[in-house]
């Protein structure tokens, strides 16, 4: 089943909310997939600085001294802020890849959950509410965000396998569905240098997107691309840097529903998901179409 959330701010002023609202409507949600859950957040970004957020099984060995180390290999100044089994490495822009290099020799058992200049994504085995507290995701501030909480099909229930999949800066996706040709897409998109943690249908489509936009298109157009490429039963929540789009498959069998006021844009996979949103009631409320691309960006919005 699977259960997947989306809130794009339009109202800068319910940016403090955002992870509380947010979290709100995933621990909704908890009972579509009581697997592993996650979230992405959106921040405003900081000029000339960007982030990596990593995950370890043990974090108390892997995290000890890891800011100092990173400063040591990397030749440029790091800060290091560890939430339980996650940490958020934040380094100069210019600085990204090669801290992302230091760290596969200082540390190779962490693995990365995304980066970027603006987002932060935290996953674990567990219920969103579980989740949530860990990481004290509803304190968190943003523009947008995304969640998931899953009901593992085709593989392992692990962190690595939870949602979102981020295959890109500041890029990354949820996902409620199946896809049929996955395995022949890792095999093409591997031989155009992408590498995949999992095998996981849902990192194909992320990383699908990402090849997509990184070939020059916008999320719109990689998500319409998607529509001709990928085969199967799927709803996409996606979020990049300043976007956040909606995709259904052509039959459109996954339930999906949302709405929109001056203030957000949400979605669900329930409508019980949005019912505690400011303004709701006056919200315009529907469910998308199949094989129709929603597309917000943050700078159309502003």
């Amino acid at each position: 089943m699977c259960g997947i959330v989306g809130l794009f701010l339009k109202d800068p002023a319910l940016e403090p909310q955002l992870g509380a609202l947010l979290c709100d409507m995933l621990v909704t949600m908890t009972d579509r997939g009581p697997d592993s859950a996650g979230l992405a957040i959106y921040g405003a970004p900081i000029p000339s600085l960007s982030k990596i957020t990593v995950q370890s099984a043990r974090p108390e060995a892997d995290f000890a001294g890891l800011e100092q180390r990173l400063v040591e290999v990397s030749g440029g100044t790091a800060s290091v802020a560890v939430k339980s089994t996650h940490a958020v490495i934040t380094v100069a822009t210019d600085r990204l890849d090669a801290t992302r290099a230091a760290l596969k020799s200082l540390q190779p058992s962490l693995r990365v959950m995304g980066a970027g200049e603006s987002v932060e994504i935290y996953k674990e085995v567990g219920l969103p509410k579980d989740v949530i507290e860990r990481f004290g995701i509803a304190g968190m501030s943003g523009t947008h965000g995304i969640g998931h909480t899953r009901m593992a099909t085709e593989s392992a229930v692990t962190t690595m396998g939870a949602h979102p999949f981020s295959t890109g800066a500041d890029q990354c996706l949820v996902h409620n569905g199946s896809l049929s040709n996955h395995n022949n897409l890792r095999r093409a998109l591997a031989r155009d240098g992408m590498a995949f943690e999992t095998q996981n249908d849902s990192e194909v489509a992320a990383a699908y997107l990402t090849t997509a936009m990184a070939r020059g298109r916008d999320l719109g157009a990689a998500l319409a691309g998607a529509l001709q490429d990928l085969d199967g039963f799927f709803t996409f929540v996606v979020g990049t840097k300043s976007g956040f789009g909606v995709l259904r498959d052509p039959i459109a069998c996954k339930p999906a529903i949302m709405a929109e006021t001056d203030r957000y844009v949400a979605f669900g996979s329930e409508y019980r998901a949005l019912v505690g949103l400011p303004g709701i009631e006056a919200a315009r409320v529907w469910e998308p179409e199949p094989a129709t691309v929603y597309f917000w960006d943050q700078r159309q919005a502003a």
